[in-house]
């Protein structure tokens, strides 16, 4: 079994600032991940809202100067999932255990991310990044002065929405149930909800679902289907579908042995520690950082943990001689 002082789950943008602010502070670091490190940025096509770039910079790019700056301060990384993990406590080390070996060390950051809920139409995986986004702070820009389906009723497709009329012709909302249906808007806040009902740019197709996206290369039409009459139809001048319907954090693996909310987010104080002494959850996996999904919240989260591990170790070692 292989030890070191911090064991990082997850390389994406939470998990990486981790390994870099914990490696420059000369403590042993170990990144896990199960894929290419990256996270959902390996899958994002042009990124131009983080900050330190005037042009943009496509997601796996930036992800792959981040991954070579970690190894530069010397972060050990290695393409294994872990599986399991036993808690330790203040002078005791946890232990991973991954699909390969087990590792162990006084403090573990999970950044495993979380994934958004993908939209069950034909076409969907094919026309990701090429007209289907999961992001529209995200991807938004790229749509301007074009017609674009906004998928999801709740709080966070209102507020897409309303994001996405700043550049887009027009927005249509497609909700999947009749409009008198009380059912049918999930979002909480009124106010955000009478914003989106009383802007010229935003239309509603009630009652219906995607099925398929269509086009040569890129989403160009999309195909719909009316749930009373099951009758299809077609939305022919879409350039765009933004999808809103919700996100499932990768905290399976820790069922039962960290504190989760409802949704299998990660419960955490402001400074990123959970209730097991050494163990930090960062990014997208836990709920606050989740709810707004953006890279630079999930790197400034990386840091906090990586701060707060430094000081946990110093603490530890003065307290139990390491």
């Amino acid at each position: 079994m292989m030890g070191y002082e911090v064991i990082i789950l997850g390389g994406g943008p939470a998990g990486l600032t981790a390994a870099i602010y914990t490696a420059r502070a000369s403590l042993k670091t170990l990144l896990l991940d199960k894929e290419i490190p990256g996270g959902q940025l390996n899958d994002t096509t042009e990124i131009e809202n983080f900050p330190g770039f005037e042009v943009a910079i496509s997601g796996p790019e930036l992800m792959e100067r981040t991954r070579k700056q970690a190894e530069r301060f010397g972060v050990e990384i290695k393409l294994e999932e872990a599986v399991d993990i036993q808690w330790g406590n203040e002078k005791n080390d946890h232990v991973v255990v991954t699909d390969q070996e087990r590792y162990h060390a006084p403090v573990v950051i999970i950044a495993t991310g979380a994934a958004p809920v993908e939209l069950p139409a034909e076409g969907a995986k094919e026309f990701k990044g090429r007209g289907l986004s999961y992001c529209a702070v995200c991807d938004g820009y790229f749509f301007k002065g074009k017609n674009l389906i906004e998928i999801g009723a709740g709080d966070s497709g209102f507020t897409e929405a309303l994001f996405l009329t700043k550049f887009a012709n027009e927005i249509r909302m497609v909700v999947r149930h009749p409009k008198d249906d009380p059912k049918a808007i999930r979002a909480k806040d009124r106010l955000l909800v009478e914003k989106v009902l009383k802007n010229p740019k935003v239309k509603f197709i009630w009652n219906s679902v995607v099925e398929q996206l269509k086009g040569t290369g890129k989403v160009e039409a999309v195909a719909l289907r009316d749930l009373t009459t099951g009758k299809r139809f077609e939305q022919t001048d879409v350039s765009g579908v933004f999808v809103n319907i919700g996100h499932k954090p990768a905290t399976a693996f820790l069922q039962g042995k960290l504190k989760m909310d409802d949704e299998g987010y990660l419960v955490t104080d402001m400074r990123t520690r959970t209730k097991i002494s050494g163990v930090f959850g960062v990014g997208d996996v836990r709920k606050f950082s989740g709810e707004y999904a953006q890279a630079v919240i999930a790197a400034a989260d990386g840091c906090i943990a990586a701060l707060e591990a430094e000081k946990y170790i110093q603490d530890r070692q003065w307290s139990f001689g390491g």
